[in-house]
């Protein structure tokens, strides 16, 4: 990370750290209303969603994920959301975040890491090469 050490990275698990990513995963997510994040990342965890961050005076970067296993994947930790801060992006902190979901990956005996990312996001798809993944399929949604 460019030689900082005061990043950590850490689970948000309090309402406090949970709020405390809204302003950076809102710039992913612009559909969230701020009022109603807490709650919404609390009835996810439910089913095993975590949010990680990377901080320093302020979140730098937050991500979503969570593992599951599947038939197809065995055990795996999948990225729901991954964003570093607009102002912060290009200065080692997504590498650094993505390490850390990695090696958590790995402590928690997964097989795979797994993410979609949105066709037209150009900069997100360089990064992801660069961390040394591919593009293993399609994704299709049909509206409901």
């Amino acid at each position: 990370m460019n030689s900082k050490t005061s990043s950590i990275i850490k689970l948000a698990t309090s309402d406090a750290e949970i709020e405390e990513c809204f302003p950076i995963l809102s710039q992913l997510r612009n559909n969230l209303p701020q009022e109603q994040f807490v709650h919404q990342v609390k009835v996810q965890m439910t089913s095993g969603y975590q949010l990680s961050y990377i901080k320093e005076l302020d979140v730098l970067g937050v991500a979503g994920f969570k593992i599951d296993t599947s038939l197809s994947w065995s055990k795996y930790l999948y990225i729901a959301d991954l964003v570093i801060a607009s102002d912060r992006r290009s200065q080692g902190y997504g590498t650094a975040l993505f390490d850390w979901l990695t090696q958590y990956a790995r402590q928690n005996n997964c097989q795979q890491l797994h993410l979609d990312s949105g066709v037209q996001r150009f900069a997100a798809h360089r990064f992801y090469f660069e961390q040394k993944m591919h593009i293993s399929s399609h994704h299709f949604t049909i509206r409901l």
